[in-house]
């Protein structure tokens, strides 16, 4: 069972209706145990860094979401729930996120040309390192498929924990990995059949 964590933000039910079209169980729940009970752990997210933050530590979530990750579980945060996962963040002041990847949040204006409009709302292609295997998470994906993007931050400084990344005016991480612990910028349940792909893939780590 995938257990998508119910912090307050996020599109939940969108997410649970994705992986009931590749066959998955899934549960929106914000119950630790539930989380503790599942078999892998989806967080997701939208809106602003340190609101989502606080809210998932003042629900007591961020406990149960760290020690399952620590113990192996494989855990996928996507768009701002990919961010968390990051060390820190600078939106609107400097906040704590989880930890599990090192890097910080930033923003994506000032590396973009004058004229890209921020936020990046859309389709763009995928690219993956040269420097090393594809990851689990892509399998039987090519190299420009495309994925719906929408953020005005990105993820900075975790080259070397960087699985994929996008191309808008500038080079962008569109995903990050560490053992049992991955993370999405984009939007698979917005996806189309390359979303659900690599949901699918999520459920064989």
């Amino acid at each position: 069972m995938v257990a998508i964590v119910d912090y307050g933000v996020g599109n939940l039910f969108s997410l649970r209706s994705s992986f009931a079209a590749i066959g998955a169980r899934a549960a929106v729940t914000g119950d630790p145990a539930a989380i503790r009970a599942a078999d892998r752990i989806v967080l997701p997210g939208v809106g602003a860094f340190g609101d989502a933050a606080a809210l998932l530590r003042r629900s007591g979530l961020d406990r149960a979401v760290l020690e399952e990750a620590e113990h192996g579980k494989p855990l996928l945060g996507i768009c701002l729930g990919m961010q968390l996962l990051l060390q820190r963040s600078f939106e609107y002041g400097t906040h704590r996120g989880l930890g599990l990847i090192p890097g910080a949040v930033t923003a994506i204006a000032p590396v973009v040309p004058p004229g890209y409009k921020v936020p990046h709302i859309g389709w763009n292609g995928l690219h993956f390192p040269a420097d090393r295997p594809l990851h689990p998470l892509f399998r039987d994906l090519s190299p420009g498929d495309c994925v719906y993007f929408v953020h005005s931050y990105y993820a900075a400084g975790c080259e070397g924990d960087t699985i994929a990344t996008t191309e808008y005016g500038a080079e962008l991480t569109a995903a990050v990995a560490r053992a049992n612990v991955c993370g999405v910028q984009f939007h698979p349940e917005k996806s189309g059949e390359v979303g659900l792909a690599i949901l699918r893939n999520f459920c064989e780590l």
